[in-house]
C-alpha cells in the first residue's frame, strides 16, 4: 500500500500523522526532519492509516451512495456528466454516444453492466498510456491490472506490477495520466521523498491540480457501480 500525503514543516520536535475527513493524509513534521525519516515514520504507520482510511463511521456518507440507473440520471465519465437514456430496444450491455443508454430489459442489472463497461475502458485508455510513459520514464513493469480497488486509485507492488482502480476513468485524463505517472515513478523511486516528486512533477508539470481534483471530487468517483 502506498499513500499520497502533505509534509507540513513547523518548529515542533515530533512528526506527527493524521488522516483528514477529505482521505488526505497530512504529516506534520519539524523543520529538520528528512524526506526520508517523514517517509519511514509514514510506513511505520501505513496499517493505521489504511484503518483510518476505510473507516465507515467516518467516510460512509461520502462513499456510498449510488446512482440510480434511470432515464435522466447523470453517470461520471473522463471527468464529464452523461445522460442515461433507458431505451426499449433490446441489446446487451451499455452503448455510448455523447450519452448512455441501456436497454430496459437490462435495467435490473445496471451496476453490474456499468462496472464491465467502466473496466473496459479504463483497460483501454490505461493501458496505451502507462506505455508511453512507461518508455519515457525509461522503466519496465511486469503487468497492468485494472481491479476493484476501493481506498486507492493505484498500486505498484514489489514485483513490478500496476494495479489501478477502474473507477479512475471517471476522472478528467490529466488525472488519470498523474496517478498513472505517480505509479510508474515508484518503478524509480519506491518512497515519497522529494526525488520521487521531482520525477512525478517533470511527466506531469501541473500534478498538484490533479491531486487536488482527486480530494476534491474524488467522492463522485465512487457513485454507481
Amino acid at each position: 500500500m502506498e499513500f499520497d500525503y502533505d509534509i507540513v514543516y513547523s518548529d515542533r520536535k515530533t512528526i506527527q500523522i493524521t488522516v483528514e475527513r477529505d482521505r488526505s493524509v497530512v504529516v506534520r513534521a519539524p523543520r529538520s526532519a528528512s524526506a526520508e525519516q517523514i517517509d519511514r515514520a509514514v510506513q511505520s504507520k501505513r496499517f493505521w492509516i489504511y484503518g483510518k482510511l476505510r473507516h465507515p463511521q467516518k467516510y460512509a456518507p461520502e462513499w456510498t451512495s449510488k446512482t440510480e440507473f434511470v432515464s435522466g440520471a447523470s453517470i461520471l465519465y473522463l471527468g464529464r456528466h452523461y445522460p442515461l437514456e433507458i431505451v426499449d430496444e433490446v441489446f446487451e450491455g451499455v452503448r455510448f454516444d455523447h450519452r448512455f443508454y441501456l436497454s430496459r430489459r437490462s435495467q435490473p442489472q445496471a451496476a453490474a453492466l456499468f462496472k464491465v463497461w467502466f473496466k473496459e475502458r479504463a483497460r483501454q485508455k490505461i493501458t496505451p498510456l502507462v506505455e508511453e510513459m512507461a518508455e519515457r520514464l525509461g522503466v519496465t513493469y511486469n503487468r497492468i491490472m485494472i481491479s476493484d480497488l476501493r481506498y486507492q486509485w493505484g498500486s505498484c507492488t514489489p514485483n513490478d506490477n500496476l494495479n489501478f482502480n477502474w473507477r479512475i476513468i471517471k476522472a478528467p485524463m490529466s488525472v488519470v495520466k498523474y496517478v498513472v505517472v505517480h505509479e510508474l515513478a515508484h518503478l524509480i523511486e519506491p518512497n515519497h521523498t522529494p526525488r520521487f516528486w521531482n520525477i512525478v512533477h517533470v511527466q506531469v508539470p501541473r500534478y498538484e491540480k490533479a491531486r487536488t481534483w482527486l480530494r476534491t471530487y474524488g467522492h463522485e468517483l465512487q457513485d454507481g457501480p
